[in-house]
């Protein structure tokens, strides 16, 4: 919102997290986000706070953009952080205000918050949504020049049209550089967001069920996919398998889809997102078993190196990781696990503190009995034998991107592996 002309103040409830933002430095990697902060910062369009009263005095258009988590033990997700914004900002309020949605959320959300909101705000306050389409690693391209702009609101409140004429205020920019401006209502903006993450997570897991018939009968999965990525009614992205999806967002999402689907007795037509779930998880055990293969059948007292942690390259994000859920896994089975990322070392040790970690790609592979490739960051599908040859105990790799040329790897002599590919 800063970089496109708008003085903008950023609420966080950590104040570590508002000390390092208001210094310029980010508290997660992202691709050129940094560069958009400092840049800002020093324009004196944005700075950051722990006070809401000073985020309610200065504007009239607030967007919430915090966390929807899957519950302990559920699938619903928990709309904790939510409520907590509305509850604590709505009663601060000095003038009309509008709240604008970010976050995904179940179906119904965003009328029950508008209710609350105005239970509870001195001034008239609105609530709208406005999806966000982000992909991690590319989110500042993604923010700036977004394929659509999604908003919802509420057509029974006398407000809309003066909602509706704020926020095509703030992307006037956007606007003028002609990406679509979708305007729907509050129901349809919440299931924009979560419908495609499920298309998405449902294209992923068909190519890795597919993969398994590969593997079954030794075709390749990866010529497949290119010859159903030139029929345009299908397209190559989403298409290639591998261990899966992971992260903060497709996993929780399809599962706070099905539980909000079943509570509105719509349970049947999302039931088949089970099965994409389950698709996608037993592909991480498949790489557990492929490693115990590798090393003659037991994990017992093998050295194994992992590399890639985040769940996908150009992120620190562990969220869900499928590459650190595998590393986990085989440690769990007696191997010496040691992994290696470019970003997310420190993540990755919260989570998983008694992994071994490397600060080089040699380091991590060094008397290895099994590489495995788990993240397909450019560093490690740049690798070729002759990298890993000196330091290795075992010339075995599995590739569970499918993302280095196998046929180098089988000619240097090592034992290669895929995910569906002969």
């Amino acid at each position: 919102m800063a970089e496109l002309g708008h003085d903008v103040i950023g609420v966080d409830v950590d104040p570590g997290k508002v000390a390092k933002l208001s210094d310029g430095v980010t508290p997660f990697y992202e691709p050129g986000l940094e560069a958009v902060l400092r840049r800002n910062l020093d324009a004196g369009r944005l700075k950051f706070t722990t006070s809401y009263a000073e985020a309610a005095a200065h504007a009239e258009v607030h967007f919430l953009g915090v966390g929807t988590p899957q519950k302990k033990g559920e699938y619903a997700a928990d709309l904790g952080y939510v409520h907590a914004v509305v509850d604590t900002l709505a009663p601060l309020l000095e003038r009309p205000s509008v709240i604008v949605g970010k976050s995904t959320v179940p179906v119904g959300t965003a009328a029950a918050l508008g209710e609350r909101a105005r239970a509870l705000a001195p001034v008239d306050v609105e609530v709208a949504w406005n999806p966000e389409f982000l992909r991690e690693g590319f989110a500042v391209k993604d923010t700036l020049r977004p394929d659509r702009l999604v908003l919802g609101v509420d057509r029974q409140r006398d407000a809309s049209a003066w909602v509706e004429q704020q926020v095509r205020e703030l992307y006037a920019d956007l606007l003028h550089a002609e990406v679509p401006f979708l305007l729907t209502d509050l129901a349809t903006a919440e299931l924009v967001k979560v419908s495609a993450n499920a298309f998405l997570a449902t294209k992923i897991s068909f190519i890795n069920a597919v993969s398994e018939v590969c593997d079954a009968t030794g075709a390749d999965v990866t010529v497949l996919a290119d010859a159903l990525g030139y029929d345009e009614r299908i397209g190559r992205r989403f298409l290639n398998a591998g261990l899966g999806f992971g992260g903060g967002c497709l996993p929780k999402d399809i599962r706070a889809f099905m539980a909000r689907a079943g509570e509105l007795g719509a349970g049947h037509a999302v039931a088949f997102l089970r099965e994409v779930d389950n698709i996608n998880m037993r592909r991480r055990s498949k790489v557990v078993d492929m490693a115990a293969q590798a090393c003659g059948g037991s994990l017992l007292g093998a050295n194994v190196a992992v590399l890639g942690a985040a769940f996908k390259p150009e992120s620190d994000d562990v969220r869900d990781s499928p590459a650190l859920n595998v590393a986990g896994m085989i440690q769990l089975n007696g191997a010496v696990v040691t992994v290696y990322d470019p970003k997310a070392l420190e993540n990755s040790r919260r989570i998983f503190p008694t992994l071994n970690y490397a600060t080089s790609v040699v380091e991590a592979c060094e008397r290895a009995d099994v590489v495995l490739v788990l993240t397909e960051w450019d560093e490690f599908t740049a690798l070729r034998p002759v990298d890993l040859e000196p330091v290795v105990r075992a010339k075995r790799v599995i590739d569970g991107r499918n993302c280095l040329d196998r046929d180098v790897w089988r000619q240097a002599g090592w034992v290669y592996a895929g995910l569906g590919t002969s």
